[in-house]
């Protein structure tokens, strides 16, 4: 008998009001507000342990959202992922009070070195004991890149030549720079790294020169979990090269199992067997014990979202409050300027303002969508494995902590019921133990990482730097570490 797919589940998280579920903070059962305060982080992490999640999966920017009305308001009035906080420094304190619970941040390779990232990284594997993800970004908000010294964002495909780049030189570091066996904590000969076995690694390339060594020793994983969720042509490259764990949508299942399959064509095309990527889906799950219990959640929902703060989210440039409900698309785009002939690629002429107010910030869509009681819920859920041909979720959270508790206390024992949920975690497993099975604590043999490994048996010592083989052929703030 075959054996069922086991669903995967991260809680996507932020370290700020409103992540994605814009203007439900004002619901009287949400504590989006106690995100500043760190018992929030430890209760939300050892709730999530309690359900055995795999991980809480951290989002990030880094600039506001400002090209709605002309600047950040909107997004300052209605939370819009502003307040938020730097994500790395919640989880070593959701890691003390935890065992099993895996941790996966958000990091931008467009604007900060490589070098110093590397050992934060290595840091928090070590203090995790090997539960640490990063979801690997490459920015896209233009006041971003003018937070770090630029005018406007580095092209879309060059952002990801910049980040192959990076993924290089962490590779060097984490995998090539340090032997296993460095550390040998010899008392009586006074030594505690024997300096055979660590290495520089030198790299000059076209945005980073970077002389090593690593200053950290070899963590649990060496390299952390990658995660990614590009969709582009470029970022669609870029995951199958590097990425074990992949975000995806689709505005049906069949769309997400034919991307899916695309995905996995183009980790087989750089020389990675396709089955070493998991996909997860960004969920919206609305559970209740009764018919009625969902329908008022439901409602609930509805009624709280802000039309603004997705329009300021969106980045949209064109706000739609201005005109009346009753305005066609088709009367827009021919009184207004010309760039809103752009329109037509989205919006139908005979389409109102109205018709695209009513959809703006609408959760109840989608293939990933279910709201019911917790049977109706599983057989979503099982349907998105088997016909959707994803491996987990992403749970989109309503409110914190009634998600997750939700679907912990509702959903949880209705999938262990059916022999697609943990029952527990495996002790002292890893991240990446828990998405490929045991002995898998490492990246993977296929991985393009892997092969950094070489980097052992070349001698320690100094060795000068070559200068870099090319210089950046956009303005990109990028320097040496």
């Amino acid at each position: 008998m075959k054996e069922l797919k086991k669903l995967h589940v991260n809680l996507f998280e932020m370290n700020c009001v409103g992540h994605i579920s814009h203007g439900l903070w004002v619901h009287p059962d949400n504590n989006r507000h106690r995100f500043n305060d760190i018992d929030f982080w430890l209760e939300l992490a050892q709730l999530l342990e309690y359900g055995t999640f795999d991980a809480v999966f951290l989002a990030d920017v880094i600039g506001a959202y400002d090209g709605f009305r002309g600047g950040p308001a909107t997004a300052l009035t209605e939370a819009v992922q502003i307040p938020n906080n730097d994500p790395l420094l919640l989880i070593p304190a959701m890691a003390a009070v935890t065992k099993g619970l895996g941790f996966a941040a958000t990091f931008s390779t467009t604007y900060e070195p490589p070098f110093a990232f590397a050992r934060r990284m290595s840091t928090l594997d070590h203090l995790t004991k090997g539960r640490v993800a990063w979801n690997v970004v490459t920015s896209y908000l233009p006041n971003a890149a003018r937070n770090f010294g630029l005018s406007d964002e580095v092209d879309h495909d060059h952002r990801y030549e910049i980040a192959d780049e990076y993924l290089e030189v962490l590779y060097k570091l984490w995998e090539g720079s340090w032997d296993d066996d460095a550390v040998i904590q010899d008392v009586d000969n006074r030594v505690y790294t024997d300096p055979a076995k660590v290495r520089y690694i030198d790299h000059a390339g076209r945005y980073y020169k970077v002389a090593g060594p690593h200053l950290s020793q070899p963590s649990p994983q060496r390299t952390p979990v990658i995660y990614q969720a590009g969709s582009s042509t470029a970022g669609r490259a870029f995951g199958g090269k590097h990425a074990e764990a992949v975000f995806v949508g689709g505005g049906s299942l069949d769309d997400t199992r034919t991307y899916i399959e695309g995905y996995r064509a183009q980790a087989k095309a750089a020389g990675r067997d396709p089955r070493h990527i998991k996909f997860m889906a960004g969920a919206s799950v609305i559970v209740g014990k009764s018919d009625e219990d969902v329908a008022r959640k439901v409602e609930e929902f509805t009624a709280l979202r802000s039309v603004d703060g997705y329009l300021a989210h969106s980045g949209a440039g064109l706000d739609w409050t201005r005109y009346s409900p009753e305005t066609r698309i088709g009367d827009i785009i021919a009184r207004e300027d010309p760039g809103y002939q752009r329109l037509t690629r989205r919006y139908k002429p005979g389409q109102t303002v109205g018709d695209i107010i009513g959809q703006t910030g609408r959760f109840d869509r989608g293939p990933f969508y279910v709201a019911g009681t917790p049977g109706v819920v599983a057989d979503a859920i099982e349907n998105w494995l088997d016909e959707g041909g994803i491996d987990g979720i992403n749970l989109r959270q309503f409110l914190t902590p009634g998600t997750a508790r939700d679907f912990i206390e509702l959903v949880v024992p209705e999938l262990r019921r059916r022999g697609r949920f943990r029952e527990s975690y495996e002790e002292g497993e890893t991240l990446r133990e828990r998405l490929f099975g045991p002995g898998s604590a490492r990246l993977l043999d296929d991985h393009p990482g892997k092969r950094f490994r070489d980097l052992e048996g070349r001698p320690a010592g100094p060795g000068p730097v070559a200068e870099p083989v090319a210089e950046p052929a956009t303005e990109v703030a990028v320097t040496s570490a």
